[in-house]
């Protein structure tokens, strides 16, 4: 009997195995990694490609993201967002870095969850530089600084045992090393002692330095052995198009900075040469292409557009048709302006839950810097296009010089001022004065005058004698 129950028990257990790893192997095969590629210049068509991935990848119900870096870095406020996209990521994000990650491309690595990295591989170097390579002021360094600092930060401690036994708390990534990444200045102990260089890592010694989990050759390396996801992990990746690189490049900042100088100049030259035609397709033009990837992207709203225009026509009411400056021409900039504004922030009806005040000056910044330079452009291109370019041909500016033998007013009779006649008809203020044997046209300063009267010549104004009776001379 008893036997018998020893076997019916390993049977259960035996069934109970089997029926534990059956659902093990499901699980493994219902796994899935999201790849998103970071292989390019950091900017605005990265951060998109992100975003995008990202949405994807929640919507497949993702188990991993991995990012797939190799860039060099890019625009700190790019880099920023991507950052904050990748801490606010509800399921853990990978980094693979496939050869470097420089600058930008340290500070999004360091975001993520995890690090892994090709052996011969880098990161760190994130010092903020110009466009052509030369080191910002330390007001700039300051603010990558602390959020390098945050960014290492924000993946909390861990517990260490000492070599005595005892336990302590230590980051899981120190936030001096991440510092030290940015600003020569910093030193850390025991990573690095020198204080004239910006600290890299290569692959080992991020390992050693607890900025890489480990070694990999490839993402499916990352996924299937290092991650444990197994051979059955369903590996999706994100493949950008190319209509990613053109709506990253017209939502790129300073370009929708010049796009609002072209509406501004497009709409004053139109006002100074009505019935031109071509200022008003370049407005309308840089119009559209400044709206139109902020609606496709769910940023502006219709209405957003609609008082766009309702303010250009408040403006036009007005300059051509309302007298003065009042409350329509007020409400005209406040809509127009308003609008460009709204535009570039993710608001729906009005909603400013999710908008922060970064974002809203940032968005401020653009549109103030665009105003200004429609507001440069036009006075430069006004002088120089206007006076003698090819707004030439469709103005009336020619001028009549003296030296040129153009006369606009005959002046012969200017001679007379101060010369006496007499009125030689009566002056109902005009009438006619002989000066010197002369006839002339004359008018009278104090009204009626007889004839035979005395006159003098007092001024010349207007192709026209002016005379008083002498006895008030």
């Amino acid at each position: 009997m008893v036997d018998k129950l020893v076997k019916n028990i390993a049977y259960l257990a035996v069934a109970a195995l089997l029926l534990v790893a059956a659902f093990a192997t499901e699980a493994a095969a219902a796994s899935r990694a999201y790849v998103i590629p970071v292989d390019r210049e950091i900017g605005t068509t990265s951060w998109r490609i992100m975003k995008k991935g990202m949405e994807q990848a929640m919507a497949g119900q993702t188990d991993v993201v991995v990012l797939h870096i190799n860039t060099y870095g890019g625009a700190v406020d790019a880099a920023d967002s991507m950052r904050t996209c990748i801490l606010n990521c509800p399921v853990p994000v990978v980094a693979f870095i496939d050869n470097t990650a420089a600058s930008a491309g340290a500070l999004i690595s360091i975001a993520c969850d995890s690090i892994y990295m090709r052996p011969g591989s880098s990161i760190g170097a994130a010092t903020v530089v110009d466009g052509n390579g030369n080191v910002l002021p330390d007001k700039y360094q300051s603010f990558m600084r602390s959020m390098m600092r945050a960014t290492a930060e924000s993946h909390g401690k861990k517990v260490v045992i000492r070599a005595d036994g005892d336990t302590v708390e230590a980051w899981r990534r120190n936030p001096l090393t991440a510092e030290a990444m940015v600003d020569a200045r910093t030193v850390v102990p025991g990573v690095d002692e020198d204080s004239t260089r910006v600290l890299s890592f290569t692959a080992e010694e991020a390992i050693a330095h607890g900025y890489c989990e480990g070694k990999a050759g490839s993402v499916e390396e990352v996924v299937r052995m290092r991650l444990g996801m197994g051979d059955g992990c369903q590996i999706d990746e994100y493949r950008p198009t190319a209509m990613d690189s053109v709506m990253g490049f017209l939502s790129n900042p300073a370009f929708q900075a010049i796009l609002i100088m072209f509406i501004i100049g497009g709409i004053y030259f139109e006002l100074q040469q009505p019935g031109l035609g071509l200022p008003t397709v370049v407005a309308l033009l840089a119009a559209a292409l400044y709206f139109a990837p902020l609606y496709i992207e769910g940023l502006a709203a219709g209405w957003e557009i609609l008082a766009f225009f309702a303010g250009l026509l408040l403006i036009l009411l007005e300059i051509f048709v309302i007298p003065g400056f009042g409350i329509t021409g007020i409400l005209g900039i406040v809509l127009t302006f308003g609008s460009l504004v709204m535009a570039l922030l993710g608001n729906d009806a009005l909603d400013f839950e999710m908008i922060t005040t970064d974002s809203v000056m940032d968005a401020i910044l653009i549109v103030l810097v665009g105003l200004l330079l429609g507001i440069a452009v036009v006075i430069y291109v006004s002088h120089k296009i206007g006076s003698k370019g090819i707004m030439k041909q469709s103005a009336l500016d020619k001028e009549q010089r003296l030296e040129d033998g153009y006369i606009g007013v005959p002046t012969e009779p200017a001679r007379y001022v101060g010369h006496c006649g007499e009125a030689y008809t009566v002056l109902r203020p005009g009438g006619k004065v002989r000066i010197d044997d002369d006839m002339l046209d004359a008018v009278s300063t104090g009204g009626f005058i007889e004839a035979g009267t005395r006159v003098r010549v007092v001024k010349y104004e207007n192709a026209q004698l002016y005379v008083e009776p002498c006895e008030n001379m």
